[in-house]
């Protein structure tokens, strides 16, 4: 949802220096792109990136460009208005390459083992026992002018052999005249950072958000670039690569001593590096300035380029009396890459190059070629050592309550630079549009309609309450949906009524809570509900109710009990890294299916239950934002831990049968960085005393009870067993575990890119008191159950194909009737 939310603003909203130059630096013997050349005028000075290319600002006019690399003659070039790109081309010197040659050890690699031998003793996160500083932040979206023709086109179409026109394209000549005057998007941020206790926390003390009177949290949690240089995985643009001085740096990555400079009169070395694979978006690419003598990081430039051109910039001033590079400054930036497909995006296609930049007809360009996001951090008022209390260290980030609504004055104070005009201008405009085109009001629609909801006014409609089917209900038509934030950010109603057009019944539920605490986003509610559930399903309370456009197992059921409960409970986040439910249910059960429970010599059809339940989730490695208005998971990590427990309890309001159950489950996920993808899932639960099958464990079957292996063909769950029939097993007590890897898309043929997923699934289990149990037949699961299969997903839009096959104990005789052919649907959000 956050890339999502910043690349929206990157690609669809749509340089103040007086004088820029811009160019591409080239050995001349080989014309092969020189990276990390130095480029001067007087004394401002710019690097050429991992391409060669660059791009130089001067409030005056530029009469000479001065290039430089090592191991080559230092040029200079001279300036001719109007003309703004230049292609230099650098001679070698003979002498330096011929001593390069013959050397065989290689410096730089020497160079990154001490910087790497030394990491503990320069990273301040390690040699500090705390530090605490403040920055200010500034983003924009903006392009430079000068990129930007500025023509109206005029397009012409052939027919019947003659040239007519079509229409008048002024996409260019309106985009300049914007950008000439404003950025095309612009925030700013001022906070105060913390460090104490190996934790880092910010506190956000000021936000602004062009055009909108609440900034998108999501954009402010957005990690674009890593704090630390010296973390053994880098993270850029929500992707962690392995760092150049990581520990196993030299299997991933080359590296070259280009030259030696002075940063803060200390002399530093200036080494190069590149990943060795020859996919560009496997690893880094860029440069590290390495301190001769106690080998910290001086500056260092990060960079991937694909479809995305990213870099990120880390720049460090020196503490004489603690022997330090501190961070003073980050930079990052993103331009469009290339690629040899567009892409489509949220309903928009996106124009790339090929890798071929020799290609005889160069497309048309579109504004988003020239439109970039830059972001830049500058670090202040530091403080070293001293005695520091992080409040709530668990939170990574905090937003005070008066964040939005600072004075002009505080933001002066903060700013390095004083807005210029077009930044000035920038809040006005945008102000203005995103009124004019709600586009505040539709982002915050669209956020609800992930979320499963339609707003109208006070009140959000829930789309999972409109429309389902399973074999027993029916079609399930009915409307539901919650009060929300424009009704009241402290009380809150939701309900819905459905009705099934098979069994003829109306089912409703009914809710209201109260908010008891703001930054425990902690609420005490009261509900009935009178409805249907699936028998035995294993369900957690902390689990959230999400909209599933389509959700296939349901589709199956026929097994299910009704039940009228009254409910009072308490949601939390007040325990840290968490998310709870303590719930007091009183219910009453009626089986919708011949069974009957078998109890102190007498025979049950139908029961009251009394329970106390508390579930909790806990996500350890999460990083969470406290906002003006709640807390947020903004940093979703795993392994995540569900922990439940239930307890029927004895002579309260009526209660039947006294029995307990504890649940759990794990679950853990890992993204390559070459698009494969690794999930595990563990769940467990034992339910002991005096339990009736309604709530006992069924394992998610998924299979339809019909003898042909044709006439099973349904539609795959997620998490379920596609080869176990419908209420085929039962158990008080289960251990559950799949595991899925999923692979990269394959290109077959025009737009059929299946994505392949191996799946093994096991479940071992056992029933106690099973004569307790009459009037249905199942099995235990003793013996294990096993099944392992293929899915193919996605083959033709979201529809694709999964074969599972079923062995081990409970193999049937049949040998058909172990296997199960499922359609898929999977439906990619990009979230």
């Amino acid at each position: 949802m956050k890339k999502i939310a910043l690349l929206l603003f990157f690609f669809s909203f749509a340089a103040q220096a007086q004088f820029r130059i811009n160019g591409i630096v080239k050995d001349a013997s080989t014309k092969k792109v020189l990276p990390f050349a130095t480029v001067s005028i007087g004394k401002i000075s710019a690097i050429t990136d991992v391409d060669g290319k660059f791009g130089i600002n001067s409030k005056d006019s530029i009469a000479i460009l001065n290039i430089s690399y090592i191991g080559f003659y230092k040029t200079g070039v001279a300036v001719n208005n109007p003309k703004k790109f230049y292609t230099v081309f650098l001679e070698p010197e003979i002498g330096n390459l011929d001593e390069v040659a013959v050397s065989n050890k290689n410096p730089a690699l020497e160079i990154i083992r001490k910087t790497i031998r030394n990491k503990t003793a320069n990273d301040p996160e390690k040699k500090a026992s705390s530090f605490e500083f403040k920055a200010y932040n500034k983003l924009i979206i903006t392009a430079n002018p000068d990129s930007v023709s500025g023509s109206i086109d005029s397009i012409f179409v052939r027919r019947n052999g003659i040239q007519k026109l079509k229409k008048i394209d002024s996409s260019d000549y309106k985009f300049k005249k914007v950008i000439k005057n404003q950025h095309l998007f612009q925030t700013e941020k001022v906070s105060e950072y913390e460090f104490a206790d190996k934790t880092l926390k910010e506190t956000v003390l000021a936000t602004k958000m062009a055009g909108f009177k609440h900034p998108i949290y999501e954009i402010m949690a957005f990690n674009l670039q890593s704090f630390s240089v010296y973390d053994n995985r880098y993270e850029l643009f929500e992707t962690k690569y392995n760092s150049p001085i990581s520990d196993d740096s030299y299997n991933d990555y080359n590296f070259k001593l280009l030259d030696s400079t002075t940063i803060d009169n200390r002399k530093v070395y200036m080494i190069y590096f590149k990943n060795r694979l020859k996919r560009k978006a496997a690893g880094l690419e860029g440069m590290l300035f390495i301190d001769s003598r106690n080998f910290a990081i001086a500056k260092a430039i990060m960079r991937i380029k694909g479809v995305l051109d990213i870099s990120g910039t880390h720049e460090f001033t020196y503490l004489e009396k603690e022997n330090l590079w501190f961070p003073t400054n980050k930079n990052f930036k993103v331009v469009k890459g290339k690629n040899s497909q567009d892409i489509h995006f949220l309903g928009e296609t996106l124009k790339f190059d090929t890798e071929d930049n020799n290609q005889n007809v160069p497309r048309q360009r579109f504004a988003s070629d020239f439109t970039y996001v830059l972001s830049e951090t500058n670090y202040f008022d530091i403080q070293y050592n001293n005695p520091i209390k992080v409040r709530n260290p668990f939170i990574s980030i905090e937003v005070k309550d008066d964040a939005e609504n600072k004075p002009e004055s505080f933001w002066n104070k903060f700013r390095k630079d004083s807005l210029d005009v077009r930044s000035r201008k920038t809040y006005f405009a945008l102000d203005s549009i995103v009124g004019k085109e709600r586009i505040e009001t539709r982002l915050f629609q669209g956020r609800k309609l992930l979320n499963g909801y339609v707003p109208f006014g006070q009140f959000d409609l829930a789309l999972r309450s409109l429309l389902s089917y399973n074999n027993y209900e029916g079609f399930r038509v009915g409307i539901g949906g919650r009060t929300n934030e424009k009704f009241s950010r402290k009380y809150k109603i939701e309900g819905y009524t459905a009705y099934g057009t098979k069994d003829g019944n109306f089912k409703y539920n009914l809710s209201f809570s109260t908010r008891i605490g703001k930054f425990s986003s902690s609420w005490i509610g009261l509900s009935y509900t009178d409805d249907l559930r699936e028998i035995a399903s294993t369900s957690f309370a902390i689990d959230p109710k999400g909209f599933k456009l389509y959700d296939p197992r349901p589709i199956n059921l026929s097994t299910f009990y009704g039940y009228q409960s009254w409910k009072i409970f308490l949601e939390t986040k007040i325990i840290p890294k968490t998310e709870s439910i303590w719930q007091l249910d009183y219910s009453t059960v009626e089986p919708k299916f011949s069974y009957i429970f078998n109890y102190n010599d007498a025979s049950y059809q139908s029961y009251t239950i009394t329970i106390a339940q508390a579930a909790l989730q806990w996500n350890p490695f999460s990083d969470y934002m406290q906002t003006p208005y709640g807390r947020l998971e903004v940093k979703k990590r795993f392994p995540r831990f569900t922990f439940q427990f239930t307890q029927a309890l004895p002579k309260i309001l009526a209660n039947d049968f006294v029995f307990s159950k504890l649940d759990f489950r794990t679950e853990y996920e890992k993204n390559f960085m070459n698009g494969q993808k690794t999930t595990l899932l563990l769940e467990a639960g034992y339910a002991y005393g005096d339990v009736p099958l309604t709530h006992l464990y069924n394992i998610s079957p998924n299979n339809l009870n019909k003898n042909g292996l044709l006439q099973r063909i349904t539609i795959g769950g997620r998490n379920s067993f596609e080869t176990m029939f419908f209420n085929e097993f039962f158990s008080s007590k289960y251990a559950f575990i799949q595991m899925k890897h999923a692979f990269p898309r394959i290109p077959i043929i025009g737009n059929i890119k299946p994505s392949p997923v191996f799946v093994t699934r096991i479940a071992y289990g056992g029933l106690e008191k099973p004569e307790q149990h009459s009037g249905i037949d199942y099995k235990t699961l003793e013996n294990g159950y096993y099944e392992s299969g293929i899915e193919i997903n996605q083959i033709y839009s979201v529809l694709g194909l999964s074969a599972f096959y079923r062995y081990g104990g409970n193999q049937l005789p049949r040998f058909e009737d172990n296997i199960a052919i499922k359609l898929t649907f999977v439906l990619n959000l990009g979230i």
